[in-house]
Parts: C-alpha cells; sequence; structure tokens
C-alpha cells in the first residue's frame, strides 16, 4: 500500500515538474547523490574512490529486482528508514539536513518547492517532495 501511494505521488510530482519543464529530480541528484554515486548515477562520483563501500550503479536497481523498480526501498533509503552505513546515521546522514523535515530548514531550498507544498508551506512536504523527486528521477533512469 505504501509503495502505491508513493509512486501515486512519485508521478503527480513528475507531472507538476515536467510541466513547468524542470527536472527538479536531476537537480535534486546531482546536488545530494552525484558526489558519491556520480551524474550518471553508476557509482562513479569524485567521492566514491574514498568508501570503504564502492556506491552502488542506481541505474540497474530494477533490473536487480526482477524488471522492477524498488520504489519503497529507493525511497526508505533516502528518507533514512533503511540504515545504508555509508550513508550515516539518520540523525546525521551523509547530506546533512537535506531530507529532514525540520521547521527551519538551515540551508537553501529552491523556491519551486516551496510553492508545491501548497499555502500550509509544511516543511514535511517540501521534504517529501524532494525525496520523491529523486526517486521519480531514478525510476526514468533505469537501464532495461
Amino acid at each position: 500500500m505504501t509503495c502505491l501511494i508513493i509512486a501515486g505521488v512519485a508521478a503527480g510530482f513528475a507531472a507538476a515538474a515536467q510541466a513547468e519543464d524542470l527536472d527538479i529530480g536531476k537537480s535534486e541528484f546531482q546536488s545530494s547523490c552525484a558526489s558519491c554515486h556520480g551524474t550518471d548515477a553508476r557509482g562513479n562520483g569524485p567521492v566514491g574512490g574514498q568508501l570503504k563501500t564502492p556506491p552502488p550503479d542506481l541505474t540497474m536497481l530494477a533490473k536487480n529486482n526482477n524488471g522492477v523498480f524498488p520504489t519503497d526501498a529507493v525511497y526508505q533509503t533516502i528518507d533514512g528508514l533503511k540504515t545504508i552505513p555509508a550513508h550515516g546515521t539518520r540523525e546525521m546522514p551523509i547530506w546533512g539536513e537535506r531530507f529532514n523535515p525540520i521547521v527551519k530548514l538551515p540551508h537553501y531550498v529552491d523556491p519551486s518547492y516551496w510553492k508545491l507544498a501548497g499555502p500550509e508551506q509544511n516543511p514535511d512536504i517540501v521534504v517529501r517532495k524532494r525525496i520523491l523527486s529523486v526517486v521519480d528521477y531514478l525510476s526514468r533512469i533505469q537501464q532495461k
């Protein structure tokens, strides 16, 4: 059920982003993940060689999962619900506070996220949309 909800929200978010002719997911990936996973998401980022465990090729997630993109697992990995030692603890993931739903985000957040968050401007919604944008982007770059 959670997977279907996440997939539905991701699809809606992707449609909104495409309507604005903007690939928020790719931008978010480049700024949050590419240093380890590489700009092409194949695990060849400039920091990747310094890690004890090499970053995986994120374009192979569906292929390595019987052809099905593991939406829920990817969301949980980014959200911190699924522990990945290389990502650090939930309190201090490698990307700092980028994906933490805190009241006062201590870093720049693209205004498009706040616009998509609706009138409440709820940080939880902004964070979920940031995560879902990365999930959507990764689902679109899967190798066949």
